[in-house]
């Protein structure tokens, strides 16, 4: 019996399979593959199908401002 491989988009969840003895950069042509370092032989990897997805994930590690912070610029407050 032969194995697949799966990969799945970090963001959209949509999947390709790698066949076994194929390449995963085969299944994975025009894929994004992100490396997150986290230390010393510490790293992640992030696959998405498109630079959409790939934007969206992104955002969604960027820290966000806080609310207050942003309504402290309010100008009609004294």
């Amino acid at each position: 019996m032969t194995q697949k491989r799966r990969f799945s988009c970090h963001s959209c969840g949509k999947e390709v399979e790698c066949p076994s003895g194929a390449l995963p950069c085969e299944a994975l042509q025009d894929w994004i593959t992100v490396c997150h370092w986290k230390g010393q032989r510490a790293v992640s990897h992030y696959s998405f199908c498109s630079f959409s997805c790939l934007k969206s994930w992104a955002v969604d590690q960027a820290p966000s401002v806080p609310q207050i912070f942003l309504e402290s610029f309010n100008q009609d407050n004294p």
